[in-house]
């Protein structure tokens, strides 16, 4: 049976879907885009586009379907644990793997593989049982995963509160002058392909830091931290300045380093255990093929040992 959530406005302002996200955290962004779109939030008993700028006095009224039964399967998938007890797993993904299922996407994912070897948290529906963040499926390295509800949302609080760590590696074109940066630009759906995300000036606030580890003759290794995480963030990011992942076959260019994709790897990750409170911090080396690659271009540039 659809339930109906009822939501007044008193202080909040902004775009509908961004307000929806706020006073909605159990839902994911995704589906209350889907939810507007689908004509399933009135605003004043008016249907309303998620650009809508909501204002006090507004009445909100959401109806939440069924949630659809995907019958899961589990699969005796080969997993790097790296860490593991009863509320939480660590797991080092290998590029190439999804992490969690789809509709046109129902098995050999990383979900699949944890449901053959743990119980999963349920907070995040039927598609991503025990999923609190995602990288994408050609990235590799660490993931948190919960093991149970509590477990779920601490982590998530961690993770909207900023306070976990999340470190990345990554190979991206040219050579970048400057030791340090930080780029802070929103990102959102790109207006002109809905496959890609951009800059978009109504987009979602947006922060990478990023630090030079080592400079070649026509590409630089960085290290990157999160201040947010938003879909394809280092990604759109490196690119927005001029320094696309290599690899990338979404935002780089053609002529770029043969790969499995792009060259990104969450290589440390840590946080505040959601039941002893103890900093946990853990760190993947680069899978082999990265390593590879950067083995050949140090080589192949003068003066770099």
């Amino acid at each position: 049976m659809p339930r109906k959530v009822q939501l007044e406005i008193t202080d909040q302002t902004g775009r509908l879907d961004k307000v929806l996200s706020e006073m909605m955290p159990d839902e994911s962004r995704s589906q209350l885009k889907l939810a507007i779109d689908e004509k399933r939030v009135l605003v004043n008993s008016q249907v309303e586009k998620p650009k809508y700028h909501v204002q006090p006095g507004d009445q909100i009224e959401v109806t939440i379907p069924d949630p659809v039964k995907l019958d899961l399967e589990p699969e005796n998938i080969p997993l790097d644990i790296v860490y593991e007890d009863d509320d939480v797993i660590v797991v080092n993904k290998p590029s190439g793997m999804v992490v969690h299922p789809s509709p046109g996407h129902p098995d050999h994912t990383l979900v699949n593989a944890l449901l053959y070897h743990s119980p999963l948290s349920t907070i995040n529906g039927t598609y991503r049982p025990g999923i609190v963040h995602r990288i994408d499926k050609d990235t590799s390295g660490l993931l948190m995963v919960a093991k149970n509800d509590n477990a779920h949302r601490s982590l998530a609080a961690q993770l909207k509160n900023k306070t976990n760590l999340r470190e990345y590696i990554a190979l991206v074109h040219g050579v970048i002058k400057q030791d340090t940066g930080v780029i802070d630009a929103p990102i959102g759906r790109s207006p002109k392909d809905r496959k890609r995300q951009a800059i978009v000036a109504d987009g979602r606030h947006a922060v990478t830091h990023y630090q030079v580890l080592e400079r070649y003759l026509n590409y630089t290794l960085i290290s990157c931290w999160l201040e947010t995480g938003r879909t394809h963030q280092i990604r759109v990011h490196m690119k927005s300045i001029g320094h696309p992942l290599a690899g990338d076959p979404l935002y780089g260019p053609r002529k770029t380093i043969a790969g499995s994709g792009q060259f990104l790897h969450a290589k440390k990750l840590g946080f505040r255990h959601p039941v002893t409170g103890k900093q946990l911090v853990f760190d993947a080396p680069l899978p082999a093929d990265f390593q590879k690659v950067i083995n050949r271009l140090r080589e192949q540039t003068p003066g770099l040992k």
